[in-house]
């Protein structure tokens, strides 16, 4: 694993969000992204190297809807980025980490996604994240 990508932040209303976290960083988001098939509104924000990305469902079936629900608004994930998600996908398989999806699949960012079960890294979802070429 190369660094932290990103941290993943859940969120109920995405555009009071965006406002709430301008005011932080003191500047606005620079991408706003829907992934259809997660059944989420994404926007990103940058601080220096590091990201923070904020998730709002975009219907209650969708895993931000049933995160909210469960553990209400707060972070929801860490990700970090790697250069080749087939082989670290394997690799943490042999090590005992329970991996959500087999296969890499399209997320935010322009990045290729997998993600490792909570239950198996302390309670914590963990993002794989590599770039897509």
């Amino acid at each position: 694993m190369k660094k932290i990508e990103h941290i993943g932040i859940a969120v109920k209303n995405l555009e009071k969000s965006n406002q709430l976290f301008a005011s932080i960083f003191g500047k606005s988001h620079y991408k706003l992204e829907e992934v259809l098939t997660e059944g989420v509104k994404t926007s990103f924000f940058k601080s220096g190297p590091n990201k923070v990305e904020l998730l709002m469902a975009t219907n209650p079936e969708s895993p931000i809807a049933k995160f909210i629900e469960k553990k209400g608004e707060g972070i929801h994930h860490i990700a970090f980025a790697v250069d080749d998600i087939k082989a670290e996908i394997k690799r943490l398989k042999k090590e005992g980490f329970t991996v959500l999806n087999d296969v890499p699949k399209k997320g935010a960012d322009n990045k290729l996604v997998a993600f490792l079960h909570p239950k198996t890294t302390n309670g914590v979802l963990i993002e794989l994240c590599q770039e897509i070429e």
